[in-house]
């Protein structure tokens, strides 16, 4: 007798209908209803309400225009991410490749809960913590009183040293949790092969960059999409730090901020919307240029039929 194969396909689509079912309700839905308050004159000035209205593109040419200076917001944000990005993979790798050196025979159970402690403080918690550290009359001030002639240095009316501490707060926030993701990923790596290159006579610098780096290659590209699209996002500390953003001629308002001020401030939803969309469009266009740099090339090739 012929009987009939019991197929579970339908189960696995069953486990992942939740999973769409939230997607769809809270983010799928707002997103698409950003797309469309983007076209439409839509805000708020002196409790009365003005729209919906359609304009089509013109909140999108606003944005763009010489009056608003998007570049400017875009070029702080960038440049603060850079400065904090930059030692957070350095010190992360530096510290990876330590604390997995078999040689070392380190426990490296505490270093982790150490490393990544800091990531379990609220951002609003750090920047306030290093707004009153450095403020004239802070401890930092203080101490560097007699090395700039007995006058308190006025750390957050300086553009560059604003930047540094913002800078400096997301790499002390989020150099733990990148170790921690590739000491997971070098630790993923064949054992043997280090071996091999041991007996072959590679040097430990050979080694990193020869092996280690090549095969953990999809974690840092993880960790640089993600830490882009965090850097995109910035918002709290710097709100913090640089007093809703006026400090220095707004050399430090990042396009959150930017967004939250037209949403606070202005009550201006359509416009708010269009640099959400324009914010949407350069994370994922970045992001895919970061994943299309970053990927195997040899099977690039073989995808084309190229030998």
């Amino acid at each position: 007798m012929k009987h009939k194969s019991i197929s579970y396909a339908k189960w696995g689509y069953i486990f992942v209908i939740p999973f769409f079912a939230v997607f769809i309700v809270f983010n799928l839905f707002p997103l698409l209803s950003t797309f469309k308050n983007s076209l439409y004159e839509y805000y708020k000035s002196n409790g009365v309400t003005f729209g919906p209205n359609w304009i089509g593109l013109q909140n999108y040419t606003k944005l763009f225009s010489t009056e608003v200076n998007v570049g400017k917001y875009f070029m702080n944000t960038f440049i603060i991410w850079l400065m904090g990005f930059i030692p957070q993979i350095f010190f992360s790798l530096l510290f990876a490749s330590w604390f997995t050196d078999l040689r070392m025979k380190l426990k490296t159970g505490a270093y982790k809960i150490i490393f990544y402690l800091p990531n379990v403080i609220m951002a609003a918690a750090m920047g306030m913590l290093f707004f009153t550290m450095f403020d004239q009359s802070g401890p930092m001030t203080m101490m560097l009183k007699p090395f700039t002639g007995g006058v308190a240095y006025k750390f957050f009316e300086n553009v560059w040293s604003q930047r540094t501490i913002i800078a400096l707060i997301n790499f002390m926030m989020w150099y733990g949790n990148t170790t921690i993701m590739l000491m997971a990923a070098i630790n993923g790596v064949d054992p043997s092969l280090y071996e091999s290159a041991q007996i072959d006579g590679a040097n430990p610098s050979q080694t990193f960059w020869n092996i280690t780096i090549p095969l953990i290659r999809p974690i840092l590209v993880y960790v640089l999409i993600t830490s882009l699209i965090g850097g995109l996002q910035m918002y709290d500390v710097p709100q913090i730090i640089t007093r809703n953003g006026d400090a220095v001629n707004r050399t430090s308002m990042t396009m959150i901020m930017y967004l939250q001020y037209q949403m606070n401030i202005g009550k201006n939803y359509g416009y708010a919307g269009a640099i959400s969309v324009v914010l949407f469009i350069v994370a994922a266009a970045l992001s895919m240029l970061v994943f299309y740099i970053n990927s195997d090339k040899d099977e690039k090739k073989r995808k084309k039929g190229v030998k």
